[in-house]
């Protein structure tokens, strides 16, 4: 993949995120969706690529999909495997809290694992901890490893997990093992991604989300030299069949970073719709949008942070007022 695709991309997110940004705390998930989605199109046909949709939006959101087998750009340059979440965070962005992102990942053609829509339990951890986690070992075993890992106490540990019924267990486990928490309400992007920043104060993440989510995560931590570990975990024999459609016939196994997201090169970028620890959202001043949002790529290990100031009089078609 050429270098330049990685800022071209950022103008992918920084669209959607403007586009979704104005329906927040409006209460309608489904509209800041179809927005977002709408203006990640209308850009992505502007990339010098040939892309194709290998992970869309999650049939669970009921929304506009950027569906898989989309084709994206403009059908000249390199051949590319793509995954979308047009707004990892539909409730958040409805409800007007933390952490909302428009999100994308980019790799060489039959690169990302085409993860089917369901659950994967997963775990995630920044750079220090790498090749010391486990994802079927006892939650206090792989805390042990991450605060050895990190030169901390166990009590020391942030722990990201989403806010879930199903999670009850794992959370119980956590603070007996005298850990500290942090309950994620929705997306679960971000707090993968945040394990790998210190500046955040994630040291882990653990717990059940969506597969494509994860795949998603996996990119990012790839391009930051951390580590991730998912299993699939089929609810139904639906989802078992869908699995084995997509290539997937042992869905119990382990998949390692090098089973979501193949090669050396893989390009992650993100704006933030609503603040959160590692971006802000999308903020209006009259007629100009302010984004901030990070690009990634995992062949040169750069990591660019970039503030965006965008005149919304010249980009109407692109952010309308809602």
């Amino acid at each position: 993949m050429e270098r330049s695709l990685s800022m071209e991309l950022v103008r992918v997110t920084e669209a959607a995120a403007l586009a979704a940004a104005r329906w927040m705390g409006r209460g309608k998930k489904a509209e800041a969706d179809e927005a977002a989605t709408q203006s990640m199109r209308d850009v992505f046909d502007t990339i010098p690529m040939k892309g194709t949709v290998v992970i869309g939006e999650g049939e669970m959101d009921e929304a506009p999909m950027l569906y898989i087998g989309e084709k994206l750009g403009t059908g000249y340059g390199p051949r590319v495997d793509v995954a979308v979440d047009p707004l990892e965070g539909t409730n958040i962005v409805a409800a007007g809290t933390w952490n909302a992102l428009t999100v994308l990942a980019v790799a060489d053609h039959g690169n990302l694992l085409h993860a089917p829509d369901m659950y994967m339990e997963k775990i995630a951890v920044g750079s220090e901890a790498v090749g010391k986690i486990d994802i079927n070992a006892p939650v206090i075993e792989n805390l042990r490893a991450v605060a050895k890992a990190k030169n901390k106490d166990i009590e020391d540990l942030v722990v990201a997990i989403l806010n879930r019924e199903r999670h009850e267990q794992i959370i119980q486990e956590i603070r007996d093992s005298g850990a500290r928490i942090k309950l994620v309400e929705d997306g679960d992007v971000a707090a993968a991604i945040n394990t790998a920043f210190k500046n955040t104060g994630v040291d882990i993440m653990l717990g059940s989300g969506g597969a494509p989510e994860g795949v998603l995560a996996a990119v990012a931590l790839k391009c930051l030299g951390g580590d991730f570990q998912g299993k699939l975990l089929p609810q139904n024999e639906e989802e078992l069949e869908r699995c084995k459609k997509m290539g997937i016939t042992d869905v119990g196994r382990v998949l390692l970073m090098e089973d979501l997201v193949k090669g050396d090169d893989a390009i992650f970028a993100a704006t933030g719709v609503t603040d959160g620890e590692l971006l802000k959202g999308v903020q209006y001043n009259g007629n100009v949008g302010t984004t901030h949002s990070v690009v990634m790529r995992a062949k040169s290990g750069t990591v660019r942070f970039i503030d965006g100031k965008h005149s919304l009089q010249k980009k109407p078609d692109l952010f309308i007022k809602s």
